[in-house]
């Protein structure tokens, strides 16, 4: 946490969820989503992929959000494998956009996270709700069935990830034709290269005035 950084809870599908709230210095220009990695494997929102991604959307003047999942910390409720998870990160949407009414929306998720965002996703598309643009990091194609995503979205990924291997993704992404950039000697939890991740999301995401184009 940081002086910009608040704590407060939501009720979710299973109870309490226990959320984090990192605000720019000053009025966002949109709302960042951040989802963190497989709860049961010692994933919890300050992971610091998931601290990461939600840094860089701070320095990119969003407001940027994210919560323990089910059974994590002060959160209530018991893994559900995705499922309630994404219902979860919907209560957060929601909560969100009531917060702060008008502003685009980007969700970002790492490992397990990816998953449940590119559900979120689907689930938007599917009732005609637009979002800003992905950034997904360590996607967990090969470990869960993740859905396509847009063409625009942001894919990173380790070269030496052995936890979801570059050839998972790359089989993943290939049909979709979505660029995906591999960060060389990068492990899944990108030790020593979490820099590059904020770096690369910087100098890829729209600036004001600009089209994700």
């Amino acid at each position: 946490m940081n002086k910009n950084s608040d704590k407060f809870t939501l009720t979710g599908g299973a109870g309490l969820m226990e959320c984090l709230l990192d605000l720019p210095s000053e009025a966002p220009r949109g709302i960042a989503l951040v989802a963190h990695p497989h709860p049961l494997y010692g994933g919890t929102m300050d992971n610091k992929v998931a601290v990461t991604l939600a840094r860089t959307f701070v320095a990119l003047g969003y407001v940027a959000a994210r919560f323990n999942f089910r059974g994590v910390g002060a959160s209530e409720g018991v893994h559900d494998h995705g499922n309630g998870e994404t219902d979860d990160m919907l209560v957060m949407l929601e909560h969100m956009q009531a917060q702060y009414p008008g502003l685009p929306i980007a969700l970002s998720g790492f490992s397990f996270g990816t998953f449940v965002m590119a559900q979120l996703q689907q689930r938007l598309q599917a009732q005609g709700r637009a979002i800003e643009r992905m950034v997904l990091v360590g996607t967990a194609a090969g470990k869960w069935p993740v859905p396509d995503v847009p063409a625009d979205s942001i894919v990173i990924h380790g070269e030496v990830d052995d936890t979801i291997t570059m050839t998972q993704v790359l089989d993943w992404a290939r049909p979709q034709d979505i660029p995906v950039i591999i960060i060389p000697g990068a492990d899944h939890f990108f030790h020593r290269k979490l820099g590059h991740i904020k770096n690369l999301v910087i100098q890829l995401w729209p600036r004001d005035g600009d089209s994700a184009a």
